[in-house]
């Protein structure tokens, strides 16, 4: 027996798979994009952290369909890091005077009236207090 799948093997797993997930070459409507995250959510969850498992690989195919469908269908608006700055702001009752790690009330003031950048110490600074990656704040 040979260890190269024959392309009739690899047609018959093709099938099962399509008709077992619906898997195309993108996720076309909301119901197949809840089905196929459903799944990946339940496969990621239940596989040996060893990245050397061969179904990691289907993991990433579908997580990269499920991005690109959450793209097209759900597109994140831009915000600069002083827009950043005024919603989590609003979501902790914060006040400018709260924040410190930025700098006086003055400089909190024209970040969040976008007359002044967040530089990178504040943008650690706020990345660290909020729980969020700094890529938040650029």
């Amino acid at each position: 027996m040979s260890a190269i799948a024959t392309q009739n093997d690899i047609a018959q797993a093709w099938g099962v798979l399509h008709r077992a997930l619906g898997l195309t070459d993108r996720i076309h409507d909301e119901a197949q994009y809840k089905r196929l995250a459903d799944f990946v959510e339940s496969l990621a969850d239940n596989l040996p952290d060893d990245k050397t498992e061969p179904l990691w690989s289907l993991v990433e195919i579908i997580t990269d369909q499920i991005k690109a469908y959450e793209e097209r269908h759900y597109p994140t608006p831009e915000a600069s890091g002083g827009e950043m700055l005024r919603f989590f702001m609003e979501q902790h009752g914060l006040k400018q005077s709260d924040l410190a790690e930025i700098g006086s009330q003055g400089v909190v003031s024209e970040v969040l009236a976008g007359k002044r950048d967040l530089n990178t110490r504040q943008i650690r600074a706020l990345a660290a207090r909020f729980g969020v990656s700094p890529a938040a704040f650029i």
